[in-house]
């Protein structure tokens, strides 16, 4: 479980992950981030040397990390790679309006505010959105190499348009309250997903 000192650090960014979520960077003051944790100020910088800025990367890692942890533990006993992904958009929307940090869709909700306005924290999203199309790029890799997907499969092109239909699902959706937006999108991504497959002779 980590020392004391570690136990606490790790309590603040995820107090602190759903005020930044939930609020965005400028809306969460030092004040709610101390008023959350139970910290003082001094304590706080403790932990933080950084500040506000330190903590709020730590708090988009943290989110992101979770919602890893979350999809892994779906997809660790899915043996066929296109069935993994496909799981993947399942999680999704099943979190459309449960996320596993409350207030959304992280990388939404930090890229959008931080963009021009808050470099280090722009580029820890653009950070993860590039690990994210490697992952994609890899799973598809290995399934080719298993033989569960067609060898003439793009999966740099494919990473794209994977993440950008299941963001643009989440966003719709949780802009008109309703699945249906991200069922809309997503159906030509699944379909697409089981053109993927060889074709058997």
């Amino acid at each position: 479980m980590g020392t004391k000192a570690e136990r606490t650090k790790h309590q603040i960014i995820a107090e602190a992950a759903t005020l930044f979520n939930q609020k965005g960077y400028s809306g969460t003051s030092l004040t709610d981030i101390l008023d959350a944790t139970g910290l003082s100020k001094g304590g706080l910088y403790g932990h933080f040397k950084g500040g506000k800025d330190e903590l709020a990367i730590a708090s988009f890692q943290y989110a992101v990390a979770l919602t890893y942890e979350l999809i892994g533990k779906r997809t660790h006993e899915i043996c066929n790679t296109l069935d993994k992904l496909k799981s993947v958009v399942a999680f999704y929307r099943e979190h459309l309006f449960d996320p596993p940090i409350e207030g959304g869709c992280v990388i939404q909700n930090f890229s959008v505010e931080a963009d021009d306005l808050y470099p280090e924290l722009y580029a820890e999203v653009k950070s993860v959105v590039l690990d994210w199309e490697n992952r994609i790029c890899y799973t598809i890799q290995k399934g080719i190499e298993r033989g569960e997907i067609r060898a003439d499969v793009d999966a740099a092109a494919f990473a794209i348009y994977f993440i950008g239909a299941i963001e643009g699902g989440i966003l719709l959706s949780r802009i008109k309250g309703s699945t249906k937006p991200y069922d809309l999108i997503v159906e030509p991504l699944l379909e697409r997903l089981e053109g993927m497959r060889p074709i058997e002779n």
